[in-house]
């Protein structure tokens, strides 16, 4: 019985191993693409200013919640999230899912590889709107 309990558990660390290593490599000019989806509510780059939702310029490795001058929902500035791309990408999955309060309407990306993409586009972008 200890045996099997065990094994159970490498098996699910070895599955959640499995599915973190599984997200696709993504492609910034094609997220760029997928950026469109986020523009309507979201900027970002040189002369990005909020807009309905926060500027994501430097939003890869923040603290959630965190830009100065936005105001956030108590959920969003309560979750302890830092975006990370495994948060980013649950995020972007459906973000009342992952923050439940979230002022964010959106219904989420189902296709796991232009949220990396989105990702990898973000990511090119530091705090100021320059490209790394």
């Amino acid at each position: 019985m200890k045996y099997w309990m065990f094994a159970a558990g490498i098996g699910a660390v070895a599955m959640a191993g499995s599915a973190i290593a599984a997200m696709p490599k993504g492609n910034p000019a094609k997220g760029q693409q997928v950026f469109a989806r986020c523009a309507a509510c979201h900027k970002v780059g040189p002369n990005a200013a909020r807009s309905i939702g926060p500027a994501l310029n430097g939003v890869v490795g923040r603290a959630a919640g965190s830009d100065a001058g936005f105001r956030y929902s108590p959920a969003m500035k309560a979750s302890g999230i830092k975006w990370d791309e495994a948060n980013l990408d649950s995020f972007l999955q459906g973000p009342a899912k992952k923050v439940p309060g979230t002022k964010m309407i959106f219904p989420g990306m189902t296709a796991a590889q232009d949220r990396a993409d989105v990702i990898a586009y973000l990511k090119q972008y530091d705090a100021k709107g320059g490209k790394k």
